[in-house]
């Protein structure tokens, strides 16, 4: 199994180095030291806090798609019939093409609060080395 070190598990969590030994001092990571004497976490435990942090998806019984992301807009073109909206989901970003009436309806702006909603027929994984 793979193992991180604390700075890996929090790039991976997407908190700081010290949320993540206060989870270990907390006993919500086990962690075990290396031969350097570095906390290490197994793979597996991350995995399993990191499945406790999600939350399932509230309007299963209305939209099929289980992929949904909260974060805010960051930016709005509109240029035609067409409208690209910019959502910041933490650190990552996320595009999506629309309607310009669908913009417009739905009063997208910077600043606005909204959730990216993702039903992909294809997902690529790679691997981090």
């Amino acid at each position: 199994m793979p193992q991180f070190r604390i700075s890996q598990v929090a790039e991976l969590l997407d908190v700081s180095d010290d949320t993540v030994r206060r989870l270990i001092t907390a006993g919500k990571l086990p962690a075990a030291m290396d031969n350097s004497g570095r906390h290490i976490v197994d793979g597996v435990e991350v995995a399993r806090y990191a499945r406790s942090l999600t939350h399932d998806n509230q309007d299963g019984d209305r939209v099929s798609a289980r992929n949904r992301l909260p974060g805010i807009v960051t930016d709005v073109k509109i240029e035609g019939l067409v409208a690209q909206v910019e959502i910041a989901v933490g650190r990552f970003r996320l595009v999506s093409l629309m309607t310009r009436d669908a913009a417009e309806e739905m009063q997208l702006a910077p600043g606005v609060a909204a959730t990216a909603v993702i039903k992909a027929t294809t997902a690529i994984v790679e691997r981090t080395p």
